[in-house]
């Protein structure tokens, strides 16, 4: 195997956890910096610590990436197929990020290998994108709705009776802890993404068997990670923050709590790598509603959610094509 291949594929999946990074910042922070519990670049600097922390936290997520989507593909059309993923995945943050919209990077990703895999002829563990994949990417933006919803209706009654002013206060301090847990979860789901990915071509050019993930890929992808979400993006995080409603600290810290619990259930129960941007979004639409249902401007909203039923099938057209040119030159 070309050593020179498997340098290409390892620094385009690192380059892929950079943009991961400054796309995905907006879901620690956004809530954060526009209720102004933090300053932007005090945020980031949290955000991009506790990313790095959280990609320490389990492996069950990159398990899942490695194996549990695409048949492991073989020698150099393998790396071909990983490369055009990759890139078709990179391809479609920069297009969203360019326009503001907070769609996801895992589910580019995704649809990124399974495009590549189809046009290179290799399997597709069909019944691992729809219990893995699929079905989260529907139930985690409803759960996030609804928990949003209901989290935000417990903090009103309970603080129904609480000087409006100092609740606020305390909930802007209390912010600086639930935007912590955030982006701990995003770290805990999304460096291990590109783990996985990393150990496919590891294990593709015979430098590694099994799925074990090496303490220099975690140190690797959390670290980018991490630069990444110290760039920030701040084009989503505007979107995020004050397009869809404009939040209070209680909003945002309810927001946050509600995003940052799935996101843990999910990874330690489920093994499931949902997308932290559905999440949050949706938690923020749901605790916007308690104000009132006409509070959530849905038709930013409805943008959003367009944007996340094409993420797949548009990165995976992306890494066909890629995937075929590639081919093309070096088959």
């Amino acid at each position: 195997m070309d050593t020179a291949a498997l340098i290409v594929v390892i620094g385009v999946a690192f380059f892929f956890t950079y943009t991961n990074g400054f796309h995905d910042s907006a879901n620690a922070i956004a809530t954060s910096v526009s209720t102004r519990a933090l300053t932007p670049r005090a945020a980031l600097a949290m955000a991009a610590v506790m990313n790095l922390a959280g990609a320490f936290l389990g492996s069950g997520v990159a398990q899942t990436v490695s194996k549990g989507l695409i048949e492991t593909p073989h020698g150099s059309q393998g790396m071909t197929i990983l490369f055009g993923g990759l890139v078709g995945a990179i391809v479609w943050n920069l297009t969203t990020w360019y326009f503001g919209l907070p769609s996801s990077s895992s589910h580019a990703l995704f649809g990124g290998l399974v495009g590549a895999a189809l046009a290179g002829g290799t399997g597709v563990i069909w019944h691992g994108v729809v219990d893995k994949v699929i079905i989260p990417m529907i139930l985690s933006p409803i759960v996030g709705l609804l928990a949003g919803y209901l989290v935000m209706l417990g903090i009103l009654w309970l603080f129904r009776r609480a000087n409006p002013h100092r609740a606020k206060r305390n909930f802007r301090v209390a912010q600086t802890a639930s935007a912590a847990a955030m982006a701990l979860a995003h770290g805990l789901q999304d460096a291990q993404k590109t783990m996985g990915v990393v150990v496919m071509a590891l294990v593709i050019s015979g430098h590694q068997t099994g799925n074990s993930i090496p303490i220099w890929v975690k140190v690797s992808c959390a670290a980018m990670l991490s630069l990444g979400t110290y760039a920030g993006g701040w084009r989503i995080m505007r979107t995020l923050g004050r397009k869809i409603i404009e939040l209070d600290p209680p909003q945002g810290f309810a927001a946050e709590s509600t995003a940052a619990t799935i996101m843990y259930i999910t990874s330690y129960v489920y093994k499931a790598p949902i997308s932290t941007t559905h999440v949050i979004t949706s938690a923020i639409m749901g605790v916007g509603a308690t104000k009132r249902v006409r509070a959530v401007r849905w038709g930013v909203a409805k943008n959003i959610v367009l944007g996340w039923f094409i993420t797949m099938p548009a990165a995976g057209l992306v890494a066909a094509a890629v995937y075929g040119v590639t081919w093309a030159i070096v088959g």
